[in-house]
């Protein structure tokens, strides 16, 4: 298959066909790895995704935790507090 490299604002983009998307199973807004090698360049999904049971990660706070506002030290910009 041969495609274009475009001009999208200041980067440089593929558009990527549906069909070749499915068969390696990699949707819109997926990760992958870029990777050069000999001179090729290689995309793979990142098959490694993380997810988090919010319950199990509430299990896992201390019993005597106490929600406590931070000082994050003066306001550098235009924050209004």
């Amino acid at each position: 298959m041969i495609t274009k490299v475009q001009k999208w604002g200041n980067s440089q983009g593929l558009r990527l066909p549906k069909h070749v998307l499915e068969e390696v199973q990699i949707a819109v807004g997926d990760q992958v790895e870029l990777k050069v090698q000999d001179g090729e360049i290689l995309i793979r999904p990142v098959t490694s995704k993380r997810s988090y049971d919010l319950e199990a990660l509430v299990d896992q706070m201390p019993d005597d935790y106490r929600v406590q506002e931070e000082a994050w030290g003066p306001a550098t910009g235009g924050e209004a507090w």
